[in-house]
């Protein structure tokens, strides 16, 4: 099999990773990739939004499936674009990827599927959206309708902070077009949990629940990131909560997709509030979490290649996805003045000293080779992995982990899988 990878961050590392572990893989690709994706998988110099040209490509190095990583090209329709040009794709059609690109298309599906969600209201008018923020009860939670990076939701605790996010949003549009439309936002309190499952149209799959640290600081305190750091699988969810997540979320999903007539064969990512009342979806995404996918891979027992080719073939079943014993923690390494201004060209020390360490991989988020040194090119520059007998042996292989790399100005969470 032949498998072309549309990405380059540390999701796409792990993907070309675990993939390159099959025996099924005779040959990987990756574009536009990274240097240290190269490694593993030849490197192709294509625009993944040009699916004339991913088609040719395919046709020519007779590629199987395309496997696509981040959400900006199933927005923009590349397994539609690609399917109509006979290569397979590993991504939702682009009326799948809208329950991401669009957070008030995906509010709709929910409450017409009867998928548990927050009470929410949609705004195209600054005025109107302000209106509502002023009758709101407190905390209120402001989001962009569109893509962000991650970085298109506020939790607002005053209401003048909620008024400023709707003008950050909608006025002054720091996230571009994202901010064109508004949610207004019932603020829900529980543990998050991050649930991803493979689906093809007709099954859901859950892999092993995450659950991500979003904020910069320890604590969850400073600003939203990208992700800090993540933990699987989650001690505090039992075989009842997952079946309810199983039967509520993933299983009223799927009979909503089909309902609705939308072809999705890849990855459904539920973000979820455990509250009192029960399980219930943030937000949905199209494809796997970053930095979850290098957090859950790790404990994938099965052959990755195997999954994908059975969900794009439609004959997913449970029986392949077995996952290892044990739990497996994240730490991300960032640069100085991430999220905002994150500074980049600085010399990586110390990932040689993490070879031969068990169970400790170092995928590559924001990093450039310039032989012989690694530098850093991003916010999130490295993400340190760990597997380990149990939660608090992943987590203290990690921050060992983390703590043999450095960097000018290289900061991380110490709290990452430490709390519940």
């Amino acid at each position: 099999m032949n498998l072309l990878i549309i990405g380059s961050g540390g999701r796409e590392h792990a993907l070309a990773w675990k993939l390159a572990q099959s025996p099924r893989v005779e040959k990987l690709y990756c574009a536009p990739s990274s240097d240290a994706i190269s490694l593993l998988a030849e490197r192709v110099d294509l625009n993944p939004v040009d699916f004339a040209g991913i088609a040719r490509f395919c046709a020519a190095k007779a590629v199987d499936i395309v496997v696509v990583g981040p959400e900006t090209p199933l927005a923009a329709g590349i397994a539609d674009g690609l399917k109509k040009r006979g290569v397979p794709v590993f991504g939702p059609s682009q009326s799948g990827a809208l329950l991401e690109s669009s957070k008030s298309r995906a509010k709709e599906f929910m409450f017409r599927h009867g998928i548990p969600t927050a009470k929410s209201e949609t705004f195209t008018k600054s005025a109107e959206a302000k209106r509502a923020v002023n009758s709101a009860s407190l905390p209120v939670v402001i989001k962009a309708d569109g893509l962000a990076a991650g970085k298109g939701v506020r939790v607002c605790a005053a209401r003048g902070e909620a008024l400023e996010a709707v003008e950050d949003f909608m006025v002054r549009r720091v996230f571009g077009q994202a901010g064109r439309k508004v949610l207004v936002e019932e603020f829900m309190t529980g543990r998050e949990v991050s649930a991803m499952a493979f689906c093809d149209g007709t099954t859901c799959v859950p892999m092993p629940f995450a659950r991500d640290h979003k904020r910069l600081l320890d604590l969850d305190k400073g600003p939203n990131t990208g992700g800090m750091g993540v933990y699987s699988p989650l001690p505090d969810v039992d075989a009842t909560l997952a079946a309810d997540i199983q039967t509520q979320v993933f299983d009223r999903f799927v009979k909503g997709i089909r309902e609705e007539g939308i072809d999705y064969r890849g990855v459904i990512y539920a973000g979820l509030m455990i509250t009192a009342a029960g399980p219930k979806v943030v937000e949905f995404n199209c494809r796997f979490g970053d930095p979850e996918t290098q957090a859950v891979l790790p404990l994938l027992e099965s052959d990755l290649a195997e999954i994908i080719a059975a969900c794009v073939e439609g004959r997913l079943s449970p029986e392949l996805v077995r996952v290892s014993h044990g739990a497996c923690a994240c730490v991300v390494l960032a640069s100085a003045g991430y999220p905002e201004l994150p500074e980049s060209g600085k010399p990586v020390f110390g990932l040689d000293k993490l070879e031969g360490l068990r169970g400790v991989t170092a995928f590559h988020a924001g990093t450039k080779k310039t032989p012989p040194a690694w530098i850093t090119s991003g916010g999130r520059v490295l993400a340190i992995s760990a597997k380990g007998a149990d939660l608090p042996d992943a987590v203290n292989r990690a921050y060992d982990a983390a703590s043999r790399v450095r960097f000018e100005g290289m900061h991380y969470r110490r709290d990452i899988g430490k709390t519940l």
